[in-house]
C-alpha cells in the first residue's frame, strides 16, 4: 500500500508539471512592433482590449483584441468615421495624443485629446470592434493624456489627467501637474471642482518634468497614482504615488520609479530605451501585468519605428508595484504558466514575421490613411487590387493625398508592391514610399522624364521647401505598365529596388541615409511607414494605379 501511494504521488506531481509545461507560454517584446506608442489596455470577462495614440492618422485609435497577453488581433478603430474628428490642416505628429480605455458595466470608454482642434473628450461602445459613438467634448478638462477611474464600491468615476502648472505659472520647463475632476459618468461630464493631486512629480524640489499619463489602481484600501515622468525620450521613467482617499495627499513611493531604463551604459548590446507610459492589467494567470511604451535604437537614439508596446510583469514589494522586479535591463522574452491562444486571421505582430496582403480582398483595418479618408478616390477591384486615383494633393501637405500605408515594424524590415500605371506627364508619379512625416521620407515611384520616357526615380523629401530632390532615375528599357518596387531598412541605412517581373531585382539605390527619417533627426512622436502613393503634383489628373498586393517581412537580430 505505502509503494501503491508513492506511485500514486509520483503519477500525480509528473502529470501537474507536465500540465504546467504544456501551459507554459512565452511573451515577445515588443507586444506590437512598429508605430503602437501610448498603450493603454483593460481587461472584459476573459478578453483584452488595447489602444494606441495615432496621431493625425486615420482611422484613429486602433483597438487590439487578445486573450493571452501575447497574441493581438486589430478588430477595429476607434475613430472610424470622418464626421467623428477632423484633422485636416494638422501636421501628422499632431492628432489624437494618449488614449485611456475603461470598461464598466457593459459600456467601453475611451478618452483622448485631439490636440489641436476639439480638446479633451471621450466616446463610448458596447462593443469594442465599434461602431464606436460621436466624440463628446470635455471642455473643463485642459490638458493631455486623460483617463478614467471607476471605483466600483462606491459607483463613482473619476477622469484624471496630466494639466498645466498651478496658476498656469510654471516654475520651470516642462513644470505640470497631475489633476483630476469626479466624472459623471452616465451623462458624460465632470462634477464640481478640479484638483491638483501631483504638483511637478514625485519630487518638485528635484524640478521632475512631464507627469503625465496618469492612472489610478485601487488596492488593499489604497489608491495607486502612477503616471510617466521624465518625457518620453530617453529620461523616461513611470512613479507611482498612493493616498487612502483618491482626492489624496498622494505619498510618493521612496524607491521611485518603478520603470526605467536611464541609468544603462548607453553602449550595452541591443538596447531598449525610454521606457514609460505603463498601464495594469491582471493576466489570464491572475497575476499583474503592465503594457508601456519603449524603443529600439538601432544606434544612440536613432530609431525608425516608433514607440512600441511593451509587456512586463508587475511584482508587489512591501505594498508597493514595481515592473520587471529584480530585473533591470527589459527582456525581450519571458515566460507565463497559462495557456497561449492564438488570434485567427490575425496579422502578426511580435518577433521576426512575415505577410503578404492581397489587396484585391479589401483593406484590414490597420492599414492608415493621412488625416481622413474621402470617398472615391480608391476601389478594389477582384482582378486589379487597389485602384487608386492620382490626386493633386501631396504628402507634403497638410491635406489628404492618395497614401494608404502600413506600419514599418522592424529595424531590418522590407516592403514590397507590384503596381500597374502608366504614367502620362512628368508631374504623374506612383510608387512606394517610406514615410517618417512631412519632410522626411523616401519614395520610389513611376514617372515620365522630359523625353516621354518610362523612368523608375528614386525621390527624397526637402526640409526647407515642399519639394522633393532625386537620388537616382533609370530609364525602363519599355513602355510597361506592370512594375515591382522594393524598400529594405537596414538599421541606419535603406536599399530601393525595382523588377519588371518580380523575380530579378535592379537595385536604384542602396546605402541611403536611414537616419533622416528617424524620430531623432524628424523630431515628433511617430514612426516610418510603408506606403502606396499616387500623386499628380498640383496638377488635375484622372489617371490611376493599381496594387496587386503588399508584401512585408522584418527580421531583428534579438529575436531567436
Amino acid at each position: 500500500m505505502k509503494i501503491l501511494r508513492i506511485s500514486v504521488i509520483f503519477i500525480f506531481t509528473m502529470v501537474s508539471i507536465c500540465k504546467a509545461q504544456a501551459q507554459k507560454t512565452t511573451i515577445i517584446n515588443p507586444i506590437l512592433t512598429g508605430f503602437y506608442p501610448d498603450p493603454s489596455i483593460v481587461k472584459a470577462g476573459g478578453d483584452y482590449y488595447l489602444v494606441n495614440s495615432t496621431f493625425s492618422y486615420f482611422p484613429g485609435l486602433p483597438i487590439m483584441h487578445s486573450k493571452d497577453l501575447k497574441n493581438w488581433k486589430q478588430i477595429g478603430n476607434v475613430i472610424h468615421n470622418p464626421k467623428q474628428l477632423d484633422f485636416m490642416g494638422e501636421r501628422i505628429t499632431r492628432g489624437l495624443f494618449a488614449p485611456g480605455i475603461n470598461y464598466y458595466k457593459g459600456i467601453f470608454y475611451v478618452t483622448c485629446t485631439d490636440i489641436d482642434h476639439d480638446g479633451n473628450f471621450v466616446v463610448t461602445a458596447t462593443n469594442p470592434a465599434g461602431p464606436w459613438s460621436q466624440p463628446i467634448k470635455i471642455p473643463q478638462v485642459r490638458g493631455i493624456d486623460p483617463c478614467i477611474h471607476f471605483d466600483e464600491e462606491t459607483d463613482k468615476a473619476y477622469i484624471i489627467y496630466n494639466s498645466d502648472a498651478p496658476d498656469r505659472k510654471p516654475l520651470y520647463s516642462g513644470h505640470r501637474t497631475i489633476r483630476m475632476y469626479e466624472f459623471d459618468y452616465k451623462n458624460l461630464k465632470v462634477v464640481g471642482d478640479e484638483k491638483i493631486l501631483v504638483n511637478g512629480g514625485v519630487d518638485i524640489s528635484k524640478k521632475p518634468v512631464w507627469i503625465e499619463g496618469p492612472h489610478i489602481l485601487k488596492r488593499n484600501g489604497y489608491y495607486y497614482l502612477y503616471a510617466a515622468e521624465g518625457g518620453t525620450s530617453v529620461n523616461h521613467s513611470q512613479v507611482v504615488l498612493r493616498s487612502e482617499s483618491v482626492w489624496g495627499p498622494y505619498i510618493p513611493y521612496e524607491k521611485n520609479p518603478i520603470l526605467t531604463q536611464r541609468h544603462l551604459p548607453a553602449d550595452r548590446p541591443n538596447p531598449i530605451t525610454s521606457a514609460g507610459h505603463a498601464h495594469f492589467v491582471v493576466g489570464p494567470d491572475g497575476k499583474d501585468y503592465s503594457v508601456y511604451l519603449a524603443v529600439r535604437p538601432y544606434e544612440g537614439d536613432f530609431y525608425n519605428t516608433g514607440r512600441e508596446t511593451f509587456l512586463s510583469p508587475v511584482d508587489w514589494v512591501d505594498g508597493w508595484p514595481i515592473i520587471n522586479y529584480g530585473k533591470e535591463l527589459i527582456p525581450f522574452q519571458f515566460d507565463v504558466n497559462y495557456k497561449e491562444v492564438k488570434q485567427k486571421n490575425a496579422l502578426p505582430q511580435s518577433g521576426n514575421f512575415k505577410y503578404t496582403v492581397q489587396l484585391n480582398k479589401g483593406l484590414d483595418p490597420s492599414f492608415l490613411y493621412l488625416r481622413t479618408l474621402e470617398e472615391g478616390w480608391h476601389t478594389i477591384d477582384k482582378k486589379k487590387g487597389l485602384i487608386m486615383n492620382l490626386r493633386p494633393e501631396t504628402v507634403m501637405e497638410f491635406t489628404h493625398p492618395a497614401f494608404i500605408g502600413k506600419r514599418q515594424q522592424h529595424i531590418n524590415s522590407m516592403g514590397e508592391i507590384e503596381m500597374s500605371f502608366m504614367p502620362k506627364s512628368e508631374h504623374e508619379k506612383a510608387g512606394l514610399i517610406i514615410l517618417q512625416d512631412e519632410k522626411h521620407f523616401y519614395y520610389v515611384a513611376k514617372s515620365l522624364n522630359a523625353s516621354g520616357n518610362q523612368v523608375v526615380q528614386l525621390l527624397k523629401s526637402k526640409t526647407d521647401e515642399k519639394a522633393t530632390e532625386t537620388l537616382s532615375e533609370v530609364v525602363l528599357p519599355q513602355s510597361n505598365e506592370k512594375i515591382h518596387l522594393k524598400i529594405q531598412s537596414q538599421g541606419e541605412f535603406y536599399h530601393f529596388y525595382y523588377s519588371l517581373n518580380g523575380k530579378k531585382w535592379t537595385l536604384l539605390k542602396d546605402k541611403v541615409d536611414g537616419k533622416f527619417l528617424s524620430t531623432k533627426v524628424a523630431g515628433g512622436f511617430t514612426g516610418c511607414l510603408y506606403g502606396m502613393y499616387a500623386t499628380s503634383n498640383g496638377k488635375v489628373s484622372d489617371n490611376k494605379a493599381s496594387f496587386k498586393h503588399l508584401k512585408y517581412a522584418g527580421s531583428d537580430p534579438t529575436y531567436k
